[in-house]
């Protein structure tokens, strides 16, 4: 299958639509500004409420004429190039395919799809998935949600994600005394990528104990070489920290815990920093867009620039394991994996899947900054005016993937079930198969990825069911169709994982949605979440959050939300609970607890269907982020997942 790479076949055709949204633009951008002008956020109000000066109504009287005036002046301009434009949506593309093409070592090595199957039988691959809801709609529709400049918001959510991912990942190997095994701990540092020089592959080997390891910073010279600075304390015994080449699958004997730092090369081809919207004001000492330079007091591994050596560009990693508790949470004694409510996104992400990127521009721009970590982005998905699914569609579906993997096919679906404001834009599925390794006989080795949005009307559940009969009827005939490459004597691909990613719109806790929670989608695929309909995991938080609290300065920034939402009492004042959970009392007076923590309607879900039979699919990580806090109405949600082939390790 050939990716669209423009949304028109010939370049008569892009010139025409050019034009037509050239004549359309001024008067939507007008249009929309009016609408804008009568919406304000609280972030809004309250400058506005400390400014004596500020008369709301009276910019409303002065502004509203203007633009009426303006709309009425470009209303025929807009009239012909509508008359242009939507004949021509019958013969667009559904997609826009984006492949940064610059030639990386780094980006070769991890995205490699040549890689053999011979690199990772015996331990593993491991992938890691994101989903998010970044509400990029037009400026006026964004603001029914507390939101504004959203041309500003897409800019910042693509660097704030390239930047996260960017980050090195840390892996502590301790070797319990109780269990003779190795158990590996994954979590992700702080590390900013603008740092200078290329953080390599290192262990560190500890000896002694786990009592033993205390704070012990790292420097390292933009040249390479590392040196280590043991530090002192007067509360622990301390022990230095010894670099050496110890593969991290044949510990050293004498240690008791074992560090590994791998990191991604940082693209030198970000872009200067612009004005920051109000939705991305930190305070200093934040780290959400990781260009502070002190990092998270909660982390386990800290950034730090040394001041005295700023033209060596030192570099400094401390690993604590002290504060490891406050981090990350342990698995349960029922769980398999481990799970976080992180302050950044995972570092070495492979798969992002956002919803709500409708507004064009605003696609534009989170494209171009998501270019600076992954090499294959496909956006401006769906279809426009009568085309294909329903009544005249003003909005795309909105959907975006972006992937470090080569991307060989892909497909687009629309929902043709769409009701009420839903029906306007073009909601669906976008199916997406990447190629993520080969055997020794050049067998290709793929993965698929469902991307969807579901119906939002609360009501409507029979409509989100039914959307979700497509979703998995539209996801076997898409691997159906793909399963092998062009030509009749290729052998079958060999599938790694099929995972699907989305804004589900429904949760697992309200009763308003147990035809949902019922669905047959669950009995084949997994959802790491959930323990059954109607029931959550303990650890589980909601996704949804409160858009009238965006702006208070307890979630203002990613640490503070992270650690409203690692506190019960926190998470009551900012989550969005299931409809049949608020506050009450029951007939004998007694007040009702909340159950659950909050609505859940983003979700990551696998299934082991379809895969090689001897193949298996395990979690390693499940996460919640919060460093998209100011910029969305949803907490993203990560999963990391390791395939192993079954064969033990020799």
């Amino acid at each position: 299958m050939v990716l669209h790479t423009s949304p028109f076949s010939s370049a008569f055709l892009r010139f025409l639509h050019s034009l037509s949204w050239g004549l359309i633009f001024p008067c939507f951008w007008l249009f929309d500004r009016l609408l804008a002008s009568f919406l304000a956020t609280t972030y809004e109000k309250r400058q506005h409420s400390e400014d004596p000066c500020y008369s709301r109504a009276l910019c409303i009287l002065i502004s509203t004429p203007l633009y009426l005036a303006l709309v009425v002046a470009t209303l025929p301009f807009a009239f012909l190039g509508f008359l242009l434009w939507a004949p021509l949506q019958a013969v667009r593309r559904p997609y826009i395919y984006s492949e940064w093409g610059r030639a990386d070592k780094n980006r070769a090595e991890q995205g490699n799809a040549g890689t053999t199957i011979n690199d990772w039988k015996a331990s593993g691959k491991s992938f890691c998935f994101c989903s998010a809801n970044v509400c990029l709609l037009p400026d006026s529709l964004a603001r029914f949600n507390n939101l504004s400049d959203t041309q500003g918001r897409a800019k910042e959510v693509g660097k704030r994600i390239s930047n996260g991912a960017s980050r090195p990942q840390i892996k502590i190997y301790i070797d319990s005394p109780t269990n003779t095994s190795i158990s590996a701990v994954s979590f992700t540092s702080l590390v900013s990528p603008q740092g200078g020089g290329e953080v390599p592959n290192k262990v560190a080997s500890v000896a002694g104990g786990v009592r033993s390891m205390s704070l012990t910073e790292y420097k390292h010279e933009s040249n390479g070489e590392a040196e280590k600075e043991p530090e002192e304390s007067s509360s622990s015994n301390l022990q230095g920290l010894e670099q050496e080449n110890t593969p991290l699958n044949e510990p050293d004997s004498a240690s008791g815990v074992q560090i590994s730092i791998s990191a991604p090369v940082p693209s030198n081809e970000q872009e200067p920093e612009d004005g920051q919207t109000p939705n991305d004001k930190l305070k200093e000492g934040d780290s959400g867009s990781l260009d502070s330079r002190t990092a998270s007091r909660d982390s386990l591994v800290k950034f730090h620039i040394s001041d005295s050596n700023a033209v060596n560009n030192k570099l400094v990693y401390r690993a604590s394991m002290i504060k490891k508790a406050s981090v990350r949470k342990r698995r349960h004694a029922d769980d398999c994996f481990d799970h976080e409510i992180s302050a950044f996104f995972p570092a070495n992400l492979d798969f992002l899947c956002l919803q709500e990127v409708f507004d064009k521009r605003a696609a534009e721009k989170l494209k171009n900054q998501l270019h600076h970590y992954f090499q294959h982005v496909i956006y401006d998905v769906g279809c426009y005016a009568w085309k294909g699914c329903g009544p005249f569609k003003f909005l795309n579906s909105g959907l975006l993937l972006a992937s470090r993997y080569p991307i060989l096919d892909a497909s687009y679906r629309c929902f043709p079930n769409g009701r009420g404001e839903d029906a306007l834009a073009a909601k669906g599925a976008l199916f997406v198969k990447v190629h993520v390794g080969s055997t020794p006989q050049d067998q290709r080795i793929v993965g698929y990825i469902s991307c969807t949005h579901l119906h939002a009307s609360a009501a409507d559940c029979v409509v989100r069911c039914e959307q979700l009969d497509l979703l998995v009827v539209w996801q076997s005939e898409f691997i159906k169709s793909t399963s092998r490459p062009a030509g009749a004597d290729s052998p079958e691909d060999m599938v790694a994982f099929n995972v699907i990613c989305g804004d589900l719109n429904f949760d697992n806790c309200s009763s308003e949605d147990k035809l949902e929670q019922q669905h047959s989608l669950f009995t084949r695929y997994k959802d790491p979440c959930r323990v059954g309909p109607g029931e959550d995991k303990p650890w589980v938080v909601g996704t949804l959050l409160d858009s009238s609290g965006l702006y208070n300065e307890e979630v203002s920034s990613p640490e503070n939300l992270q650690k409203i939402m690692e506190n019960e009492e926190g998470r009551k004042e900012y989550l969005v609970y299931p409809t049949n959970k608020n506050h009450g009392s029951n007939r004998k007076g007694r007040k009702i607890p909340l159950k659950g923590s909050g609505r859940r309607i983003d979700y990551i879900l696998y299934t082991e269907e379809g895969l090689q039979p001897e193949w298996k699919v395990d979690i390693e990580e499940f996460s919640f982020i919060t460093q998209l806090a100011g910029l969305t109405d949803h907490l993203p949600v990560s999963m990391r997942l390791t395939v192993s082939t079954g064969e033990e390790e020799p």
